[in-house]
């Protein structure tokens, strides 16, 4: 999962880019980048880290223009080198530079196309693909300033091509803005503008929260297919760019990625997330009628609305059990498994009287390798607990993902090929509760009853690209693997210095 933003400004955008990736840091802490453009230059500066260790006062300080892109990553597919952070850039045709959130699943048979048309791609990156595919088909403009029709003729040009989830936005040096959204609407994408004395500014992001905290006013989702092109002078044109696009969003941006105070394609994450707690709070009442649970306690922080709400559903006290170290990172993104399970007991630490001679029913919003649930079992008996209850907001994640949320192997999850009673005696609970998938999607389709279809393909191993096989499964399975991310990062090399047209 990654984050992207990208501005057409009055005024000098670097810092708004770089408040914006901040309030985005939670969809990627891998890797961060900025490229603005200044007259007819591109100023680049990207790095592993976190924003605010990315860019420091110099980097800042070059990084001048009236527009940009920006870029937040963790990698799925591709490796975790400094040479993949992005956005990426060509120098021909004009100059474009790109950052992309999602996964094609036909990056191989794209870049043997990229190959035969004499392009060079530098990196496993299906993002460098992806950019190098939206400056071949704007190779063949004759004109020196672009027309929105021939930039959205590119555009759907790239959509017959490409297969998967992207939500891509990208600079065009001398011309402006185009971005645009894969025709399933798989990763989110948001338009925003903000009103100046000199003209509007115009914003596109991966969640409203991102406009938000710049002071842009939300005008809508960008549409499954839609291309969006912001010209240098603030003129905004929109066109649907694909042949047959219908809604399907990755309900897991509501389970987890996205942060409750956004609203995608006009759904509340929030309020999505108070609807799954209503939902699994009344299927605990039914199956566990007879339950000894004294107590409903959250595993910080996405699952807290959730509890909270099941604890009202079963009229039992919610408490804050864990405090957590906010200053390390998401536990399933950590590229490792060692490093996963040492982090989780230096995220969390257990408050021992709320637990101390209590049954305990603990809710996080899903379970995918099951390594922080079993240690978090453990810290609680550790604190005191008589029984430990575990209830899941998501329902059992059986299959891998390949639209960029890194959920590897299918030998790495807990759920698959087991049943509920297996998983239990795993982690090491006393009982457990998973999410109906029905009840997942009506919690979140409630919000937008517009959109009649999610991807759940982690659930029911539905991909709705229609065009993965257990082949293309394999093939992410060698990829994905922490031994294999391990290896192509050495073989890469994590020291990358830019050859850029900004040094670092």
């Amino acid at each position: 999962m990654c984050g992207i933003v990208g501005i057409v400004g009055q005024t000098s955008v670097n810092q708004t880019i770089y408040d914006a990736l901040t309030v985005l840091q939670h969809r990627g802490q891998d890797a961060a980048g900025i490229v603005t453009v200044d007259g007819y230059a591109f100023r680049l500066r990207k790095a592993n880290g976190l924003v605010k260790d990315v860019f420091e006062p110099k980097h800042m300080q070059r990084l001048q223009g009236n527009s940009g892109i920006g870029h937040v990553r963790y990698p799925t597919a591709g490796s975790s080198s400094a040479s993949e952070a992005q956005p990426f850039y060509v120098n021909s045709p004009f100059g474009i530079s790109l950052a992309h959130n999602g996964n094609l699943t036909n990056t191989v048979e794209l870049h043997e196309r990229l190959v035969k048309q004499r392009r060079h791609v530098n990196t496993t990156s299906d993002s460098e693909v992806l950019l190098n595919l939206l400056a071949d088909e704007l190779q063949n403009t004759t004109t020196h300033n672009l027309s929105p029709d021939e930039v959205f003729n590119a555009v759907t040009q790239v959509h017959e091509l490409t297969r998967g989830a992207y939500a891509v936005v990208a600079m065009i040096i001398g011309q402006g803005l185009v971005a645009f959204r894969d025709p399933f609407g798989i990763r989110p994408l948001v338009l925003g503008k903000h009103e100046t004395e000199t003209g509007t500014e115009y914003m596109v992001a991966s969640e409203s929260v991102a406009l938000d905290a710049v002071g842009f006013e939300f005008m809508r989702d960008v549409a499954p297919g839609e291309a969006v092109y912001i010209t240098l002078e603030g003129e905004l044109y929109t066109r649907q760019c694909a042949h047959s696009p219908s809604y399907a969003p990755c309900i897991f941006e509501f389970v987890y990625f996205a942060r409750p105070d956004s609203t995608i394609d006009n759904i509340s994450v929030y309020s999505s997330r108070v609807n799954m707690g209503t939902m699994l709070g009344e299927k605990i009442n039914k199956e566990w009628e007879d339950h000894d649970i004294d107590v409903v306690i959250p595993i910080p922080e996405t699952s807290c609305d959730i509890a909270l709400e099941i604890a009202r559903h079963m009229d039992l006290p919610y408490r804050q059990g864990f405090v957590k170290n906010r200053y390390i990172g998401r536990t399933f993104i950590m590229p490792g498994q060692q490093e996963r399970k040492k982090s989780v007991r230096r995220k969390l630490n257990a408050i021992n009287a709320e637990f101390k001679g209590k049954n305990v029913l603990l809710v996080d919003d899903s379970i995918v390798r099951g390594t922080t649930s079993e240690q978090i079992i453990e810290m609680a008996r550790e604190a005191g607990a008589n029984k430990v209850y575990f209830a899941s907001a998501a329902p059992e994640i059986r299959f891998p993902n390949v639209y960029g949320i890194d959920m590897p192997t299918t030998n790495e999850l807990i759920a698959h090929g087991r049943d509920v009673e297996e998983i239990t005696k795993l982690i090491g609970a006393d009982g457990m509760i998973f999410q109906s998938l029905p009840d997942l999607i009506e919690a979140v389709r409630k919000e937008n009853p517009a959109i009649k279809r999610f991807e759940t393909s982690v659930f029911d191993g539905k991909y709705v690209t229609n065009d993965v096989n257990q082949e293309y499964l394999d093939y992410i399975t060698q990829l994905r693997n922490d031994d294999a991310k391990a290896n192509r990062s050495k073989d890469i090399g994590t020291n990358l210095e830019m050859h850029n047209v900004c040094h670092p």
